[in-house]
């Protein structure tokens, strides 16, 4: 039983939590919360931690938030369940008039369900049925970015970029193609951003071509990137091009808004940076349920659902979809973001904290990149400034930044995807309600926490 006696298994009083199934490699600890309120979680000990990433970029409103707690309560209190194929509700119908009013043109639809996963899965179900239902049968490919992340259902699985997925399950799934995401950090120098663009997004008609237009059903990749790209933020350009060469091809295009979305970015939808190139489907989530409630949306315009509608219709559903209680609190959330002007909060601090990170990166050996919009960031940390190498793939930076993190008192967030071959990241993604006097104390834990982690690899060779 791998060291671990029987009767200690027994006695532990917590046996049985979430992260049993986790890795016995990893080296930190993992605290026991107890509470939270605003930007803070406190441990069974008392101890006080900065929730740096919201979680895995979750918690948009803070924790522990009064306008929402009562609305669940309200909501529970009135109707607690209503199977959407057999009724109706009207906290459903209230929360996707306000969604998709903020979301704005193109997105007059949206079906909830219970994560970002889901919702993903959601959006490629209905591109497939639209082309189906129109006699399109042949288009059943789909297109993303190596990497990317787009879930952890078998079938998102399929269209992330993470090899250590397709080694495990290479043999069950048929996995997306893929073409090289179109990352800013170590590009060729000799390129201007434009002309950087132009070179992703070629990568992509070709691809197209190569497999055949008629057979590619959508292309699906992150406004923002998440972890395994660290807050990657592709260009205007990029995103004008990649919706001129789908629509020219008749390819669907999917932006997966999981992280981005809900005003993370320092707008409601990062697809809104780009006018010009609105996607047909977006999905939300993370921020969209805010950690009080399991909750995702796909959201699409009218003109694609009704046109299904009158053929096939989309009949495909969870048991937790459109749930009054759920719909309640994402109401109940997106009144607080719009009320108390979170967005505008999450960009001006945004812009606040890359200035400062920029000070801190400048004075550091090992911050080589940082990257992202609004309160969607990330630190890169790497070897080699001058020549943007990665620090060894057996140094696991994120998991020995994540122990020093908790010493400092920070909660951080970062997952090694791809093995660490395209390096390291750390996110910097506070809850969008922070204060100026709350990010500086990040800011000053944060360095504390990077050079302490610069001490400890002084002693090897590659600094």
């Amino acid at each position: 039983m791998n060291g671990v006696l029987k009767s200690e298994i027994i006695a532990d009083p917590l046996r049985g939590t979430q992260d049993e199934f986790y890795s016995r490699g990893d080296d930190c600890v993992r605290p026991t919360i107890v509470k939270g309120k605003g930007v803070y979680l406190f441990d069974d000990s008392g101890r006080k931690y900065i929730d740096v990433s919201s979680g895995p970029v979750v918690s948009n409103i803070g924790h522990g938030n009064e306008r929402v707690i009562d609305a669940m309560s309200v909501q529970a209190r009135e109707l607690d369940f209503a199977y959407p194929p057999v009724t109706r509700n009207i906290p459903n119908a209230e929360f996707s008039k306000m969604l998709c009013d903020l979301a704005g043109p193109n997105f007059e639809r949206a079906m909830f369900v219970s994560g970002g996963s889901e919702a993903i899965d959601m959006a490629i179900k209905f591109c497939r049925q639209h082309r189906y239902a129109t006699g399109e049968t042949q288009r059943v490919k789909i297109i993303s970015c190596q990497p990317s992340y787009h879930g952890q259902t078998i079938g998102t699985l399929a269209v992330s970029g993470d090899t250590a997925f397709s080694e495990i399950f290479g043999d069950m799934v048929t996995f997306s193609e893929k073409i090289p995401a179109p990352l800013s950090y170590r590009a060729d120098p000799q390129l201007s951003e434009e002309e950087l663009a132009e070179k992703y997004a070629r990568y992509l008609e070709e691809k197209i071509i190569s497999i055949g237009a008629d057979e590619v059903l959508a292309f699906i990749v992150e406004p923002v990137g998440g972890s395994s790209s660290g807050a990657n933020a592709p260009s205007e350009h990029y995103f004008n091009r990649v919706r001129e060469i789908c629509t020219r091809h008749r390819v669907f295009l999917i932006y997966d808004e999981v992280m981005s979305g809900i005003g993370r970015t320092g707008k409601f939808l990062a697809s809104h940076y780009f006018p010009k190139a609105q996607p047909d489907v977006s999905v939300v989530s993370k921020g969209l349920g805010a950690g009080y409630t399991p909750l995702g949306a796909m959201l699409t315009s009218a003109e694609l659902v009704e046109e299904l509608a009158q053929l096939t219709g989309f009949n495909y559903g969870h048991t937790y979809n459109a749930n009054p209680i759920s719909c309640a609190v994402g109401k109940a959330i997106l009144t607080e973001i719009t009320e108390c002007k979170l967005i505008e909060n999450c960009y001006e601090q945004g812009v606040y904290i890359r200035e400062k990170l920029m000070e801190m990166a400048a004075e550091s050996l090992i911050i080589g990149d940082i990257r992202g919009r609004g309160l969607l960031l990330a630190i890169e940390i790497v070897a080699d400034k001058k020549t943007q190498k990665s620090l060894p793939i057996e140094i696991n930076a994120p998991d020995s930044l994540r122990r020093i993190g908790m010493e400092n008192g920070l909660l951080l967030y970062s997952r090694r995807s791809n093995g660490g071959v395209y390096g390291d990241n750390i996110l910097i993604s506070p809850p969008m309600n922070i204060t100026k006097l709350e990010v500086d104390d990040i800011l000053l834990k944060l360095k504390q926490t990077i050079f302490q982690y610069q001490g400890e690899l002084e002693g090897f060779n590659f600094l």
